[in-house]
């Protein structure tokens, strides 16, 4: 039995010691020595083992990336609020509301001229960034368009009255600038090199709820809506799924480098709420816009006089083209720069300065960069043969929202618009000079002269008008209870029919 004890306890202790080296060999692996789990454990031939840290889940590293670019740039992005004056028409008695006698009879409510119109304060509320340090901002063109007066609310609350330094109703941006410095400003990315699927993150101000981040993915690039209303001319819109509501306009899109590749735009919503279908105005497109109206307060475009359409398997076919790409001309504009450079309807245009021409959307881009009074060259296809021809570029003339009406001082009963090329065209018009009746007051001297919406008035008193400003100076020159005399000049039906009226200045 003795023996038997004496074997255990020497068991039990040679157990004990073996337990014992095995717990204090430099061998084991780290987290058996240490709870710093960055310390490598050394030997006499160097670093053997260090912990191996799980690799961190998509969902994590997202969550990290999307945190740190909230912090970045969200301190750029401002609260903008435009106050803006619209009219009304205001509702007259005298225009046979059914309860006209009555009311006159006991209330003795007055009579008032119909056509009326009476001023509404209105706000357009959306959002902007800092792009530089010293407080410029960019923003949408229709939330800042006809404002009185713009007010931007940073995110350290405080507010400045900002000045607009331009915009531009082609591209839907606009520029503003407040007086300070060191502001927090966010980066203008390269949005040519998105790709679809990409991650983005929007900050805006959707419903007055200032700064709200959303997430999503690039859904499609070179969108082309054509919807009319607040779209812009030149369309080229990054499409995204991050949820984008009213108040987001003229906030950043942005992607995981804290770049912004995009200006939200417009959505498509059949609600007026976020379906998942908004639109952001390129980075690259927004940089070329920056510097002009840095520079101009505008943006000057190249022109050719064209209309095109782009080439289909269709009309390569009709054609006989032995090219895969490019625009094929509808129509040339009547002394227009392609006009005088002897381009002809059904030419095809394949290359300008060298360029390809993919589509008629690339060529409208591309003419537009071209600077006013340069010459291009363009190489067509007529009739089968290569030509190479070359065009001197006019001015696009400028965009705008709808036109401006002007009433006169002495009040005549009309209300006017310097006709333009653009507005003719606009408005189906051969005309391209005088001033457009926009709108005849009930009862007035213009009335009964038989003018209508939509006469041109070519001269007064037997001088060329061109502007509002020479008619208002006309009338201002003539007494009360004079007479002036116009050329008028009325369209329609493919005809143009002149006429001369009087008007007696009250």
């Amino acid at each position: 039995m003795k023996k038997y004890l004496w074997i255990g306890g020497i068991s039990f202790l040679a157990g004990f010691l073996l337990a014992g080296f095995l717990l204090f060999s430099p061998e084991k692996p780290a987290s058996y020595l240490s709870t710093d789990k960055s310390l490598s454990i050394l030997s006499n031939s160097g670093p053997l083992l260090t912990e191996q840290k799980p690799a961190p889940s998509l969902e994590q590293t997202l969550s990290q990336d999307f945190v740190q670019i909230v912090e970045k740039v969200s301190p750029a992005v401002v609260s903008i609020t435009a106050e803006k004056v619209e009219k009304m028409p205001e509702f007259s008695l005298d225009e046979g509301w059914p309860f006209e006698d009555f009311w006159d009879r006991f209330f003795g409510a007055p009579q008032r001229p119909r056509g009326r119109q009476r001023e509404y304060r209105s706000q357009a509320q959306g959002t902007g960034f800092f792009i530089s340090s010293d407080g410029y901002i960019l923003t949408n063109n229709h939330i800042v368009e006809e404002a009185i007066k713009i007010t931007v609310r940073t995110n350290k609350e405080k507010e400045y009255e900002a000045k607009l330094v331009g915009r531009d109703a082609a591209t839907d941006l606009a520029l503003l600038k407040i007086e300070g410095k060191d502001f927090p400003y966010a980066v203008l990315g390269n949005s040519s090199a998105i790709k679809v699927g990409e991650w983005v993150l929007a900050i805006g101000n959707p419903f007055g709820m200032e700064r709200t981040v959303t997430a999503g993915i690039i859904s499609a690039k070179g969108r082309q809506l054509g919807l009319g209303g607040n779209v812009p001319t030149y369309e080229d819109f990054i499409q995204t799924d991050a949820a984008i509501n009213r108040g987001n306009s003229g906030g950043p899109l942005l992607n995981l480098r804290g770049e912004v590749i995009g200006i939200n735009s417009n959505i498509i919503t059949p609600s007026g709420g976020n379906i998942g279908i908004g639109f952001a105005i390129p980075s690259d497109l927004a940089k070329k816009v920056v510097v002009q109206l840095k520079e101009k307060g505008r943006v000057v475009r190249g022109r050719l006089g064209i209309r095109g359409t782009d080439v289909s398997e269709s009309i390569k076919k009709q054609f006989k083209l032995t090219v895969d790409r490019g625009v094929i001309i509808s129509q040339v504009e009547p002394d227009s720069p392609a006009d005088k450079a002897g381009l002809k309807k059904y030419d095809v245009i394949v290359e300008i300065n060298g360029q390809p021409v993919e589509n008629w959307k690339d060529l409208r881009f591309k003419v537009a960069d071209i600077q006013p009074g340069q010459t291009v060259t363009l190489k067509i296809v007529r009739d089968g043969k290569e030509m190479t021809v070359k065009a001197k570029v006019d001015e696009l003339e400028p965009v705008t929202s709808q036109p401006t009406e002007e009433k006169t001082d002495k009040d005549v009963g009309l209300s006017l618009t310097a006709l333009t090329p653009q507005l003719a065209r606009r408005y189906g018009l051969v005309t391209t000079e005088g001033l457009l009746v926009t709108e005849v007051k009930d009862y007035s001297a213009a009335q009964r002269a038989g003018l209508q919406p939509g006469d041109i008035i070519l001269e007064v008193n037997r001088t060329k008008v061109t502007s509002v400003k020479e008619f208002k100076d006309i009338l201002k020159a003539t007494p009360s209870g004079e007479e002036i005399i116009l050329l008028v000049r009325r369209e329609g039906d493919g005809q143009k029919i002149d006429f001369i009226v009087t008007l007696r200045v009250p």
